[in-house]
């Protein structure tokens, strides 16, 4: 089963220093943090701010192509959690035929920021993050789940990148 989620927010990890996409589900029940490399993260945070730049970035060419090629982007799901890292996949339909395109996180959720198409989580990486969450070491990571699910507009705005 998959969760629908919308990005909350793009902020800087207050421990490792380290860009998190913070997805949220309609309800405000459930959320997932996605550590992102910085550059991902500065491809999400233009589409966010809306900010336009001289020359087309990687995610706004392939905008451009699949909308050239009259494909469009059906939704992205974060799809697998293995070893800390998560997989997604981007369902693309042409012609009335779905095509799943294998991809990092940051990326499918770049280009689904740039064609506004929905974003889902598969039921499976929530239940194997929160699992994942609970023996990892590196960080006590329930206090950090707990402080994410906490935030509001204004701690956004305090650790935004």
């Amino acid at each position: 089963m998959e969760v629908e989620m919308k990005i909350r927010g793009l902020m800087m990890d207050p421990v490792t220093n380290m860009p998190i996409v913070i997805l949220k589900d309609a309800t405000g029940n459930t959320v997932l943090p996605i550590w992102v490399g910085i550059y991902e993260a500065n491809a999400i945070a233009l589409e966010i701010e809306k900010v336009s730049t001289p020359r087309p970035m990687t995610h706004d060419l392939i905008k451009t192509l699949l909308l050239g090629l009259n494909t469009g982007v059906r939704k992205v799901v974060v799809n697998e959690l293995k070893d800390d890292t998560f997989y997604a996949l981007i369902w693309l339909e042409k012609d009335g035929e779905l095509i799943s395109v294998d991809s990092r996180p940051s990326d499918a959720l770049a280009l689904a920021l740039r064609l506004d198409c929905p974003i889902f989580v598969d039921d499976s990486v929530l239940k194997s993050s929160k699992t994942a969450n609970a023996v990892n070491d590196k960080v006590n990571n329930e206090e950090l789940r707990r402080w994410l699910e906490g935030l509001n507009d204004e701690d956004l705005g305090r650790y935004k990148m």
